[in-house]
This record gives C-alpha cells, structure tokens and sequence, in this order.
C-alpha cells in the first residue's frame, strides 16, 4: 500500500471512516473485478482520490444504491462484509493506479531498489508493468478515458530525469506526474457529468501531483543517499526549505481551487474536503517531520512546552534523529470507542479468521482490525499514527484545527467553524 494520504483514524468521525473504507475497498475490488487478483497489488490511498471526486460531484437526487454495493467477506476486513464503492468512479480510479503502479514499478527497476537489482526478478517487473499499461488502457477506454496521456508521461520521466543536474528546476523534474494526475483528476468531472468543473480539478490534480512527486523525493532522501540511487531532490541540489515551499505553495494552491469546484453539495463534498484540503497539509508535515497539527496549543498540550513542532514521524530530514517516541494508539483522554458488535463465531471459525489475519499482515499492520470472535475494534501492533495528541473527534477539536478555508464542516461534528 502506497500514497501521500494516509488519514489517522483518530481525525476521522465514525461516518467519515465508513466512507473512507467504501472507497478504499471499491478500487482494491475494481482492480479484482477487471484484471484478476494480482492487479490488487496496485490499491493505494492516493488512487481512491479519484473515486471520492466522482462521487462528490455526481447528481445528489441519485440514491445511495447508484454508488454503493454489498461485498462479501474479505480477509482484510476480518472476513466480514461491507458497503463499497462501485460504477465508473470506482473503475476509473482502478485504471489510473494501475498505470500510475507500473510507473512506480519501473522507478524502482531502473533505481535497482532491493530484489529489483538482480536481472530476473527486473524482467519479470518489467513485464507486469507493461500487463498492467495495458490493463488500465482498456478500462479507461470503457470509460472514454484516453490513459495515452498517463503512458506518455510515464514515458518522459525517465528522460528528464537523465537530463537534469545542479541547478535544474524541481518542477522541470515533476511535470510528467503533474501533468498526469491533472489529467484523471479532470476527467472526474466529465464522469460525473459537471463539465465546467474540469479546469479546477485539473489544477488540483496538477498540484497533487506535484506534492506527491516532491514528498516521496524527501521521504526517501536519506536512503536514495545510502543506496546510491537518483533522487531529484539531490540531483538538482534543491534545498529543503525550497522543497517545504514549494509543498506548501502546492497544499494552498489545491486548496483554492477546490474553492471554485461545484460539488453535488456539501455532505457529499466532506469526504473531499479532509483529504484534499486538511490531509495534504499533515502529509506535508509528517514528510518534513513537523507537527501534525496546525495550532501551538495541542504541541504544548504533547509536552513540547514551547510549542515547537515535533513529527510524529521522526524528525526533519536534516535533523539528527528524535529522541521521542512517535505517537502510537488512541490520544490520551480520549473517550473510548464503542465496541464493535458483530456475529459471534465458534472456536474452530475463529481460529481460521484469526490464522488469516496473521497471514495477511492484519495484525500487525492494520488499525483498526476486527476480533475475529466478537467483532471488537482492536489496535494493530505496528500501527503509527501522525496525529499526536489532536483529538478531533469532538467539535471543539475539530473547529480548532479546521482553520484554513471557509465554513468548514468537514469533521461531520456540526459545527460551523467559520473561518
């Protein structure tokens, strides 16, 4: 799993989670649904940007039944059902990842990262991306959607990657991905059928792209350092401050466009709203090692008396490493979740699910999980949450740290924060 947005649950309301997944388990089951049980491999968090544009702008009068469906049980959701995503927004968000996949793919076989190094295992990727190219074509055709202008891009990267030096612009270097993610992200909008809110999702997809291009460039400085591998960060000699400018240019710039967006209404734009306008500015500060969330208050609340940023991640690239732990698990005073009721199962149906989620990873790696047994939320073992002590499950968290753009109700707490 891959992508700059990577919202903590603990941010998120109950409703806002609920959703969240929906549209994470559409594009895993899109990709299942189209190109067989290995295209999953190219679900990402980013991806499913794609599928909430769609939804958000599509005709409010149209029920819930038009983008929703029931899916059977999953291994990764404790073999339980749940309501998804589904229909066009769904299928283009699967075809984008997986271009965008493979163009990951490649990156890595030409930086020879890990087992990609050795000749046969190189090959072998070089031919799953190439399947998936393909694939994502065929289902952007079925959608009108033209992936030439994502294969092209993925096309010139390397090739202004190999020109680029001292003193080279780092948004020479990240206009192919520009130019791609303002591509999908328009094209939400003729899905949806709201034509003249394609120039604005364009420039937020321009500008998404971006950030995800640069932040992926700092969060793999020190290792593309050590293992010898071309970052452009490096490669143009940019320093980080430049870096952090250009990234929060990008956040506002996605923010005011958005502004000029017209959603179906604002319920349905929510969901939007916190990944484009608010998770984008923590992705930029977990990335950067500063704090996770925007106000002084909730840093000295942490015990940083001084108010100064700490990340939540780990310190700021140029800085030698943190000695605080990063923040894990559910805030301290926060009000306990309610338990999670769910169909009791027997010994041997428990043991099962539970030898599953191991297998899978779940365990250690998802937050929540679900107890195979009683259906209880349970904290996974390796989980790392950016969100420090920020509480914004309650509305007076929520109007605290909601204080970039206007009448901000995203929190789905009720209130109208005015700012």
């Amino acid at each position: 799993m891959f992508g700059i947005i990577r919202p903590c649950r603990h941010r998120l309301s109950e409703a806002m989670r609920t959703e969240w997944m929906a549209h994470l388990c559409g594009l895993c089951l899109a990709l299942r649904g189209d190109h067989g049980q290995f295209a999953r491999a190219a679900t990402n968090y980013d991806g499913l940007v794609i599928s909430v544009l769609v939804e958000a702008q599509s005709p409010a009068d149209e029920g819930a039944n038009s983008w929703r469906r029931t899916a059977g049980p999953c291994p990764l959701r404790g073999m339980r059902t749940a309501s998804v995503a589904k229909g066009e927004g769904a299928r283009l968000a699967a075809s984008v990842s997986l271009v965008l996949a493979s163009a990951k793919m490649r990156d890595h076989v030409a930086d020879g990262d890990g087992v990609l190094a050795r000749r046969p295992v190189a090959a072998a990727a070089r031919r799953v991306a190439a399947k998936w190219d393909r694939a994502g074509a065929r289902t952007g055709a079925d959608l009108g959607f033209d992936t030439a202008v994502l294969v092209d891009a993925v096309e010139r990267q390397a090739g202004i990657e190999a020109l680029a030096g001292a003193g080279t612009s780092l948004l020479t270097v990240t206009e192919p991905t520009e130019t791609a993610t303002a591509a999908a992200f328009g094209y939400t909008a003729v899905l949806a059928g709201r034509p003249g809110n394609k120039a604005p999702l364009e420039e937020a997809g321009r500008l998404f792209g971006r950030l995800a291009h640069l932040l992926d460039a700092v969060e793999d400085l020190a290792e593309d350092a050590e293992s010898g591998a071309w970052n452009p960060v490096a490669a143009t000699g940019t320093g980080l401050t430049e870096v952090r400018r250009l990234c929060d240019d990008a956040v506002h710039g996605v923010r005011l466009a958005l502004r000029e967006v017209d959603f179906a209404s604002r319920s349905r734009s929510r969901l939007a709203h916190v990944l484009l306008a608010h998770e984008l500015e923590r992705a930029v500060d977990r990335a950067f090692g500063t704090a996770g969330c925007g106000h002084a208050g909730h840093a000295a609340a942490a015990g940083h008396q001084d108010g100064s940023p700490q990340g939540a991640f780990g310190p700021p690239p140029v800085m030698p490493p943190d000695q605080m732990p990063p923040g894990q698990g559910r805030p301290p005073g926060a009000p306990p979740e309610p338990p999670r009721r769910g169909r009791q199962r027997g010994l041997i149906a428990g043991c099962a699910v539970w030898a599953t989620l191991f297998c899978t990873c779940q365990v250690c790696c998802r937050d929540p999980y679900f107890d195979p047994w009683d259906g209880q939320q349970r904290e996974g073992w390796c989980h790392k949450c950016d969100c420090g002590d920020c509480d914004c499950s309650n509305c007076g968290d929520c109007c605290d740290c909601c204080n970039c753009c206007e009448n901000c109700d995203c929190c789905d707490c009720g209130c109208d924060c005015g700012c």
